[in-house]
């Protein structure tokens, strides 16, 4: 099924993120229902969170 996929020369992957310990998992729950709660999730937001470029505080 995937032998027809084609992908193109000089494309840069992203390198994998580690993934989180069970604790900092968690962490980052609770930081996105409080900003969810306080009305400040935004897909900008929670794309840092999936992205690793923001830490729960």
């Amino acid at each position: 099924m995937l032998e027809n996929i084609n992908i193109p020369e000089g494309i840069e992957q992203e390198p994998e993120l580690p993934i989180p310990s069970m604790e900092e998992q968690k962490a980052v729950v609770a930081e996105l229902k409080r900003l969810e709660e306080a009305g400040e999730l935004t897909p900008e937001i929670l794309e840092a969170f999936m992205t690793g470029k923001r830490k729960p505080q």
